[in-house]
């Protein structure tokens, strides 16, 4: 189930904080709760990608985004993601999130999410983001233009554009089980 509770625990706890910049990095903090473990008595990896929404969405809060979108009549949507987990996170433990944009291309925007514990970086993750409106993708020069953003363009890091690259290449749709069984097989 989706986290409403601590969503609606998100604005409130931000309703009064400073906007943010473009680039600056919205910084909260959670907690593991027993409704948020796998069997394995550690984080599930689902619950921490529904984690990271918290973030995104008090992030487009404090940048005016949420406005914006209310505004032209826009979604908010992620069109794809990867992400790596190295530390375990268990019953109780406290998470800094830190949520920032890295940048954009002419379809989509990056942005990059972190969980740490303490000084250990337990998860990251790479989104590739979009805006939508009734007609599909928004283009980010419209976007851009719709929050006010006239500023420079920046570079996206190698390993952003690297990773977006990399996606292009992945056949969509992806392959059927048929069409797979009959390539392995020759």
């Amino acid at each position: 189930m989706y986290p409403v509770i601590r969503l609606i625990k998100e604005f409130v706890k931000f309703r009064d904080a400073s906007p943010l910049g473009l680039f600056d990095t919205h910084i909260s903090h959670h907690r593991c709760w027993p409704w948020d473990l796998d069997f394995m008595m550690e984080l599930n990896n689902g619950r921490t990608l529904t984690l990271y929404d918290l973030g995104r969405m008090i992030l487009a809060k404090r940048q005016g985004l949420l406005k914006t979108l209310k505004r032209e009549g826009w979604a908010l949507t992620v069109a794809g993601s990867s992400v790596r987990y190295r530390r375990r996170v268990r019953l109780f433990d406290l998470l800094e999130m830190r949520t920032r944009l890295i940048g954009w291309d002419d379809k989509f925007f990056y942005l990059e999410q972190s969980m740490w514990k303490g000084d250990d970086c337990t998860s990251h993750i790479l989104l590739r983001m979009a805006m939508t409106d009734k007609n599909g993708l928004v283009r980010t020069d419209r976007t851009r233009e719709a929050i006010g953003h006239s500023g420079d363009i920046p570079a996206l890091p190698d390993w952003v554009t690297a990773w977006s690259e990399a996606e292009a290449l992945r056949p969509w749709p992806p392959m059927q089980d048929a069409e797979h069984h009959k390539s392995n097989a020759a």
